[in-house]
Formats: C-alpha cells, sequence, structure tokens
C-alpha cells in the first residue's frame, strides 16, 4: 500500500478523534438551545469551571485561598488530604447541579418570555462571571488533572496497524477512551430527549415558553434540569481537554471550536453534533495534510470557519437541523 495512503489514513483516524473531541463541547450548547432557543456563550467557560473544580476537590484545595491569605494573613492552601478520582468526579457533578440551580434562581427566572438576544447577553455575562469566580476560587496557575484516563499511544492498535499494514499507526488511547464516551452520552441524550417526559417538556419550552407555561409545564424546572444536564457533559468535556492539555484558562476558548461544528450538525441535534464535530475533525487534519504545504500550514486555524461559512450561505439549518419557514 502507497506510503502516503497510509499517512492519509492515520490523519483521518487522529481527525475523527479529534472531532469527538469538539463534539463533546457541542452537545453543552444543542442541550441548552433546545431548551431555551439560545446560545450558551458560556458553555465553553462551564467546561472550564468544572474541571477547576474537579482539580481542587480531588487535590483538597481550599476554595478562595488566596483571599482568605490576602485577608488574614494566612498560609493556606490545602485541607492535607485528597480525594479519589471517582468521588472528586461526583462532587464535582453535584457542585454543577447546584451551580445549574443558582443560575435559574439569580438569573434565569427574571428572563422568562424576553427576547433570544436577552437571554445570550445574560450568558455572556455568566461566561465571565465564571471565568473570574474560577479564578478567585482555585487559582490560575495551569493544573495537571489525572482521574485514571489511559494515555499515550495505543499500542494494539500500533501493533494491529503494523502487522496488516507495516505501518504502526499512532492513535491516542485518551481519544479512544473519549470516543466511547461520546457515543454513550449521545445515545443517553437521544433517548432521553425523544422519548422521556422531561424530553418533550424541553422541546415544547424551547418552541414558546408561554404555550409551555400555560399547559401545566415548569419553565424554571425545565431550565434547572437543563443547566445541569449541560453542566455534567461539561465536566465530561473538562475532564477530556483537561486530562490532554492540563486545566488552563485557554480551556474555554475550546467553545468557538464548537461553533463550527454546530453550524454543520444543526443547533437542535444530539447526533448532529457528533456527525458535524467527525466533518469538522477529519476535514481539516485532511485539509491540513494535503494542502496545508501548499500553502503555508496552519490551516487547522481556519478550515473550520469556512466551511462553517459555507454552510451558513447554502444551508444554514445544518445538516441535521430543523428547516425555517417562516410564513407571511
Amino acid at each position: 500500500m502507497p506510503e502516503q495512503l497510509l499517512y492519509a489514513m492515520e490523519v483521518t483516524l487522529n481527525g475523527l478523534m479529534a472531532g469527538v473531541m469538539y463534539s463533546l463541547v457541542a452537545l453543552g450548547f444543542v442541550l441548552i438551545f433546545k431548551a431555551s432557543g439560545v446560545f450558551n456563550y458560556a458553555q465553553g467557560v462551564l467546561a472550564l469551571f468544572a474541571a477547576l473544580t474537579l482539580v481542587g476537590l480531588k487535590n483538597g484545595q481550599i476554595p478562595f485561598a488566596h483571599v482568605i491569605n490576602a485577608i488574614f494573613g494566612t498560609d493556606l492552601h490545602t485541607f492535607g488530604w485528597k480525594l479519589p478520582a471517582l468521588l472528586a468526579i461526583l462532587l464535582a457533578a453535584g457542585v454543577m447541579v447546584l451551580l445549574a440551580v443558582i443560575i435559574e434562581k439569580l438569573v434565569l427566572k427574571h428572563l422568562v418570555s424576553q427576547a433570544p438576544i436577552i437571554l445570550f447577553m445574560a450568558t455572556i455575562g455568566l461566561a465571565y462571571f465564571l471565568e473570574g469566580l474560577g479564578d478567585v476560587m482555585w487559582g490560575a496557575d495551569i493544573k495537571k488533572l489525572d482521574v485514571g484516563l489511559p494515555q499515550g499511544i495505543s499500542e494494539t492498535i500500533e501493533t494491529l496497524t503494523d502487522r496488516w499494514f507495516g505501518y504502526g499507526f499512532f492513535i491516542d488511547n485518551l481519544d479512544i477512551v473519549a470516543t466511547l464516551v461520546a457515543v454513550v452520552l449521545v445515545a443517553s441524550l437521544t433517548i432521553f430527549s425523544q422519548y422521556s417526559k422531561q424530553g418533550r417538556a424541553l422541546r415544547a419550552v424551547a418552541d414558546d415558553h408561554q404555550a409551555a407555561l400555560s399547559v401545566g409545564i415548569s419553565l424554571r424546572f425545565i431550565w434547572v434540569l437543563v443547566w445541569s444536564i449541560a453542566g455534567f457533559v461539561a465536566l465530561v468535556a473538562g475532564i477530556m481537554w483537561g486530562t490532554k492539555s492540563g486545566v488552563q484558562f485557554s480551556l474555554s476558548l475550546i467553545a468557538l471550536k464548537a461553533l463550527p461544528v454546530l453550524m454543520l450538525g444543526g443547533f437542535t441535534s444530539i447526533p448532529g453534533a457528533i456527525v458535524g464535530g467527525l466533518i469538522i475533525g477529519v476535514g481539516e487534519k485532511l485539509f491540513e495534510f494535503s494542502i496545508g504545504p501548499m500553502v503555508g500550514g496552519a490551516t487547522e486555524n481556519w478550515f473550520a470557519y469556512v466551511l462553517a461559512l459555507l454552510f451558513l450561505v447554502f444551508r444554514p439549518q445544518g445538516l441535521f437541523g430543523e428547516k425555517i419557514i417562516e410564513r407571511v
């Protein structure tokens, strides 16, 4: 088999894995949009805040230690113990649920029936607030996140591909785990959205807040529910990205890479978030592999956005989104 074809196959596989990582972030956007019809600008920061909280809980770090030390002149940093990874993850998930309740009580309940742009602006303010809160609570230094997930090259895949093609493919074990987690998440969320009573109520709220209220659907409960689920998805994304590249404040910028994913897959489709992520992941890797050397490289920085722009021009609802029909 030609060497260039083998390289292309390896690039494609790595692109699929990268696409899954993008999709994990995009899922949170889809959930909020389905419940409120609003793009949640804070989703990337939710992933950052969840990862910071997980690291802090796991390492036994004292929240707001810097503030306490500055006010009282102490030198406190940790409680002196560390939590098992599973317990820390469960506690972090509980924090995200509590955060969802607080967001509903302090922000969302005051914005019922407001224009979508008002809700969107609220999520922008929430994003900057949570980023600052995470900085004050846990510190701005880069943190290592280790919850026991396998990392490094998959020797099994390398051995098999070397046996089959005479060339061992480099596939990260963490990307394989992320793929499996994404499959489970998408299947679970799709079943929840389509077949559960709460899932149907969620879609009703997205269509019309007042109509949903008139038939007895609790808008406040639905918003707490969907922000809790989005918080859990953000925690999963934070774990994967934090394990891969460390927990740092640039982690919140992964939300920007989720935008093209949403434009391709559709803002209202859970499976579309995965498909869009895979297309972006594979597309940018293959484009960099084949065209990058001709144009000076670094095409991964802009390819996804150009592809999204083409979709906005020719198919603005995305591959799986609902077509918007306006009757006049």
